[in-house]
Parts: C-alpha cells; structure tokens; sequence
C-alpha cells in the first residue's frame, strides 16, 4: 500500500539536514497550501539542480556550465588561489567582495574518524592546479578551511604537501568575531587573535 502523500512529503523533506520532524511538517503544509505553480516550480528547481550541476573541472565548484564563472572570469587575480573546503565557503568569501583571486574547492576536511583522508578529497586536482606542467603560476595559496580541528589537520596537511613546490602558503587569520566580547572567547581564540594582529 502506497504511503500518504502528506505524510511521504514529511518523510522527505525530514531527511533535509537541520530539519527535524515538526519543520518538515510546516513545510509540507506550506508547499500544500500554496498555489500549484508554487510546487511545480520548486519540483522543477529540484529536478534541475541534480541533473544540470556538475564539478567545474577546474576549481571544482558546482557548477551548470565548465569551467564555472569565477574560473572564467579573467578579472580575477591568477596568482592567487584560495582552499577552502566546502562550495558554501566559496559562497559566504565571494559574498564579502574582498577577494579577487581564485578559488578550489576540496569538498570535504580530513577526518580519520569518519574515515576521510586525503584520497577522498580534491587533493590531487589541487596538486595538478599548482604542480602539474599544466600548474598556473599561483603566487600564493591561501587555506581558508574552517579553525576547527579538522579544518586545522587539513590546513597543516596541505601546507606541508604545497611547501616544497615553491608555492607562498598562508592561513586565514582567526580571532575574536566583529561585534564579539573578549570576556566570552575561548583562551585559543584570544591567542590567535594576538598572533595575528596587524599595524593600525
């Protein structure tokens, strides 16, 4: 007996990572109660999304068409290139506006208790990008993972695989947080936020 389409449409958007049983429900009813259009358009954009988005080749960002915009763009800065980890991180730098260069995306951080090493990440395209004979003349490389302890593992990783093909590697600055209270920080982010202080 097929399941109620109601109570499959729950199931469903369940699955969603952060949404919990009472979220998928208000969804649900939303998507119910609005107009047919409404359904058909977000049915459509699902649908898209997994058929027509794919890897760019060569940043490996999600993109729908290869090489993605920012690969493409000849504005950018070729001498730079930015590691981060995920296509959200992408997402949140290129939303500040700030950075100008290149970008690779390694879809994941090493995690040994989730049995993630290196082999599982876009490390070896990255390898490519910088030490190739096809390897653009990147400068500098930044690695923009997050300051937790995986994020940290796969930043030393990195830098200790990039070091000896002559490449510039750096580490994005972290601290105390805009807007944020010393009194509140933890003691690692009060040193980091000394280490990194900058002339004024």
């Amino acid at each position: 007996m097929a399941a109620d389409p109601i109570a499959r449409l729950i199931q469903q958007l369940g699955k969603l990572p952060g949404i919990g049983e009472k979220t998928a429900t208000r969804l649900a009813f939303h998507v119910l109660r609005a107009p047919d259009a409404y359904a058909r358009d977000l049915a459509a954009a699902l649908i898209d999304v997994k058929e027509k988005i794919r890897l760019c080749s060569t940043c490996m960002n999600l993109t729908e068409r290869d090489p993605c915009g920012l690969c493409s763009d000849g504005r950018r800065d070729a001498t730079i290139l930015c590691v981060v980890a995920h296509p959200t991180d992408l997402i949140a730098i290129e939303r500040t506006g700030g950075f100008r260069g290149h970008y690779h995306v390694l879809h994941g951080v090493l995690s040994p208790l989730d049995a993630i090493g290196p082999d599982d990440l876009r490390v070896r395209e990255l390898l490519g990008r910088i030490g190739g004979q096809n390897g653009a003349a990147f400068g500098e490389v930044i690695l923009a993972t997050s300051p937790n302890v995986e994020g940290e593992a796969t930043a030393l990783y990195l830098a200790r695989i990039l070091k000896p093909l002559g490449v510039r590697v750096t580490r994005i600055a972290s601290g105390v947080p805009i807007g944020g209270e010393l009194e509140y920080a933890d003691g690692v982010t009060i040193s980091r936020a000394l280490d990194g202080r900058r002339e004024m």
